[in-house]
């Protein structure tokens, strides 16, 4: 099963580049591939920037300090280290890694699986009929994703990914995601389209405790466009 985010998709959200950590940073923080005003009002600008700016950043700047002593990791794509983090010995490193190596990956997707509402699109007849075929309906499919993003306790994402060929709705807490074999179980694993962040700094300034309200709202912003060229990849 290929795991790889296609490229097409991720082409405005800067991959990371394997550089040595004494010439320059090994991961930078991706540019939006839209101006943080453009989600509103279903994302505010000021949760964009912040989001963006400082919370995904600080996830970068924590897993270069990680990766500035393990050379052989520094050297694989971000998507790579998603799948070797189990094999790190070490548990404070394999926790920096993990943590923040997720942070990254699953923020910089994030930006990626989102637009401006005039440009969500919709579903293609293709993944209308794989969500038809594993949920039912559409509407279906959003209450059971919406039904994950708001059981996940705490801080966590919600995600539909392909497994085995299928659509499958899961979830996995903090910054872990669906790439990370060896850390999150068997059943969890698969190729992520959609990840929606539920950690409170994704909505908090807005929507306050209002989870069901932000993961309403958020439907408005997929980027179903971006979606369908995942699942053709």
């Amino acid at each position: 099963m290929k795991l790889g985010v296609a490229s097409a998709v991720l082409a405005t959200t800067a991959r990371s580049i394997a550089q040595s950590p004494a010439t320059s940073a090994i991961h930078s923080l991706p540019a939006l591939p839209y101006a943080a005003s453009d989600l509103a009002p279903h994302i505010d600008v000021e949760t964009m920037n912040i989001h963006h700016g400082k919370h995904h950043a600080a996830y970068i700047a924590k897993l270069n300090e990680a990766l500035a002593t393990q050379s052989d990791l520094a050297k694989l794509s971000l998507d790579a280290l998603q799948g070797q983090i189990h094999s790190i010995n070490d548990p404070a490193t394999q926790a920096a890694l993990r943590n923040n190596g997720g942070g990254h990956w699953n923020h910089s997707f994030f930006w990626s699986i989102m637009t401006p509402a005039k440009d969500a699109g919709k579903p293609s007849e293709k993944l209308a009929a794989a969500i038809n075929e594993a949920f039912g309906s559409i509407e279906k499919f959003q209450a059971a994703f919406a039904e994950a993003a708001m059981k996940r306790f705490g801080s966590g994402w919600a995600w539909l990914i392909i497994q085995n060929g299928k659509l499958k709705i899961t979830s996995t807490p903090n910054q872990d995601n669906p790439m990370m074999k060896g850390i999150v179980s068997d059943a969890e694993l698969g190729k992520p389209l959609l990840g929606l962040d539920v950690w409170e700094h994704a909505y908090y300034l807005h929507y306050q405790n209002r989870r069901a309200d932000y993961i309403t709202a958020w439907w408005n912003v997929v980027n179903w466009n971006a979606v369908n060229a995942l699942l053709s990849t």
